[in-house]
């Protein structure tokens, strides 16, 4: 499919892109190029293919939890730059 100087200059004003001049017609063949290999995908049957929302199975890419021994609160505080007893001083935010 053939794009056209005007129909890149437009998608680049929509993105509000600004290309250079000598990008236009780089830029053209190269979306005309990926639009023909969509226009071949279109041809595919696909008739008995389920769709999916990943490319891959994984379920649950995250460690189980274990339980582990709590931090003493003098050990947690021990670099805070200020501490109160056994809270950190923050900067009041509102």
């Amino acid at each position: 499919m053939k794009i056209t100087k005007e129909e890149v200059l437009h998608v680049a004003q929509l993105a509000r892109l600004d290309v250079d001049e000598a990008d236009i017609e780089r830029f053209a063949g190269q979306i005309g190029t990926i639009l023909e290999y969509v226009d071949t995908l279109k041809k595919v049957d696909t008739g008995g293919v389920t769709g999916t929302s990943h490319a891959i199975t994984l379920t649950n890419a995250f460690r189980e939890d274990e339980e582990k021994e709590q931090l003493a609160p003098e050990d947690a505080l021990a670099n805070a730059p200020e501490k109160d007893d056994s809270a950190f001083i923050v900067p009041k935010i509102i």
